[in-house]
């Protein structure tokens, strides 16, 4: 059984607590190194596969993350 995002954030153990802040950085990490490379960000959507190429993701807002802040909810 997969946990929502709010189940995460009740969590007991902190770790798990935090691991949306880290999926969310690593996610925008590899966006940014998607566009540096040259290369497409294969994500799931909808149960599908799907290729978004750099030129896209330039396209697209930048998200950006700063090193050392916690994302809460």
């Amino acid at each position: 059984m997969m946990m929502k995002s709010t189940d995460l954030s009740e969590a007991r153990d902190p770790v798990l607590r935090g691991s949306i802040a880290a999926l969310r950085r690593a996610a925008v990490l590899a966006r940014q190194t998607a566009i540096r490379t040259e290369t497409a960000l294969v994500i799931m959507e909808g149960g599908r596969l799907v290729r978004i190429p750099a030129a896209e993701l330039r396209r697209q807002s930048p998200p950006q993350v700063s090193p050392g802040v916690v994302d809460r909810p």
